[in-house]
């Protein structure tokens, strides 16, 4: 008994040290935040004067609300040291609620100041931000003429829609390069006016003009550099294309591969002559195209050629067993409705589903199909064979549930003579006399194939 009581003993010890650590972090929180918010209005102040009020609504927002959290932080606490004696199930509830609110209060304030962070530090370095724009802007209008002389060289030796990308880029900097110089005055001028917000926006709008007029003139240069190096793939893709139709004519001739040489052929003899203005992105496209439709073509003619194509009476033999066999299914289970489960009915629908796809496959009812292109032909007889192999399945499956349906009484159990003519088991000797005439009906179909 000593040692029960000697442990609730330290028990209640280590709850009452857990409670008074509680009671030291709710009143350090309370400190700590109460500091972050006479922070945070002041970070506040000076952002509403760098960014203007709309800018800085978010964070006035999150500082309302905690302030009004941290009221609440500040009532409970007061109620810890009032005159009303409370038990130590409640001071630990508003100690630990006390930590949460703080900890929240802490959390808002950071999420919100980080998210101003960036545009303040941008606003306290404005006139350095409008010194480098209007330096860059006069560094990259001094780009502004050997740009056009480029174009004019790039003139001589590619075509114009080759260059309509590039064509205007000089002409389009120039009016960038001038706004941003007009933009980072009025952002002056603004900033010295008081009106930061407005200021702060046509500052945006200077760099983002200068960020772009400098990727129009790198635009011009690398153009250059990637047309020179199309020309160059250009002719080695021409000499490969040339040595793939020799190899290609000694291919089996397919419809694929007999088009396919075609469009090649017609590429190459869309190259312009010499000294005549190209656009080598275009051709180099086009060329790439026709070579790999070529070597697609290819591929899929050796790829037939490694397998024999069934002969088109194999699939009419195929087609014609699939419907004989989904007839059959079919007519049974309609006339054994109530006794069939839904195995059988499955089987049934997933059958007549494919058959109807063959159909959609062929273009026609297959039934009446009489030319088949040998592209089809092996999908064709696959799906038809799915077909009968499914319909097998559900007569199978039907079978079952009217032998399990049936009573076991024997016969004249319902009022009958007997099943079948007065023969016990006559349903299933009907049954097994189908299933034997679709077994025939699949050796056949092996055999023919």
């Amino acid at each position: 008994m000593a040692g029960f009581w000697g442990k609730r003993k330290r028990d209640e010890q280590e709850l009452q040290a857990q409670d008074a650590d509680l009671a030291k972090r709710a009143g350090s929180a309370l400190v700590e935040a109460d500091e972050r918010v006479r922070v945070t209005a002041d970070e506040l102040a000076f952002a509403e004067a760098e960014l203007g009020h709309e800018a800085t609504a978010e964070l006035s927002q999150a500082l309302a609300a905690v302030r009004e959290h941290l009221g609440e932080a500040f009532r409970l606490n007061q109620l810890n040291y009032d005159e009303i004696p409370d038990t130590v199930e409640e001071l630990r509830m508003r100690n630990a609620r006390i930590v949460q609110l703080c900890d929240w209060a802490e959390d808002v304030l950071d999420e919100r100041t980080a998210a101003l962070a960036d545009k303040i530090a941008r606003a306290r370095r404005a006139p350095e931000i409008i010194a480098g724009v209007r330096a860059d802007a006069a560094r990259l209008r001094s780009r502004i003429p050997h740009t056009r002389d480029t174009i004019e060289r790039l003139a001589a030796r590619y075509s114009h829609e080759a260059l309509a990308q590039v064509e205007v880029n000089p002409a389009e900097a120039e009016q960038l390069l001038g706004f941003a110089e007009h933009s980072a005055g009025v952002a002056e001028r603004r900033r010295e006016a008081g009106q930061r917000e407005q200021a702060n926006l046509a500052l945006e709008a200077s760099t983002e003009s200068v960020r772009r007029a400098a990727a129009l003139l790198d635009a011009v240069e690398t153009f250059e550099v990637e047309a020179l190096r199309a020309e160059a793939t250009l002719a080695a893709i021409v000499e490969d294309s040339r040595a793939d139709l020799v190899v290609a004519l000694k291919e089996p001739a397919t419809p694929g591969v007999t088009s396919a040489i075609a469009t090649l052929q017609a590429a190459l003899a869309a190259m312009p002559a010499a000294g005549v203005n190209t656009d080598p992105f275009t051709q180099l496209s086009r060329l790439r195209e026709a070579n790999a439709g070529l070597d697609a073509a290819i591929a899929a003619a050796r790829e037939r050629a490694s397998r024999p194509i069934p002969p088109l009476e194999h699939v009419h033999h195929a087609i014609d067993d699939a419907d004989r066999q989904l007839a059959i299914a079919r007519d049974v289970i309609a006339g054994h409705r109530g006794w069939i489960g839904a195995d059988a009915r499955t089987r049934l629908a997933e059958s007549e589903r494919i058959r109807l796809d063959l159909d959609h496959f062929l273009g026609a009812p297959a039934a009446a199909v009489t030319v088949i292109d040998e592209d089809h032909r092996e999908q064709a007889m696959l799906m038809a064979r799915r077909v009968a192999q499914l319909a097998a399945a559900a007569l199978q499956l039907a079978q079952r549930d009217i032998d399990a349906s049936r009573p076991q009484g024997g016969p004249g159990q319902w009022g009958d003579p007997g099943w079948g003519g007065g023969r016990r088991g006559g349903g299933s000797d009907l049954m097994g006399g189908i299933l034997g005439g679709l077994v025939i009906g699949s050796v056949l179909d092996g055999i023919f194939d």
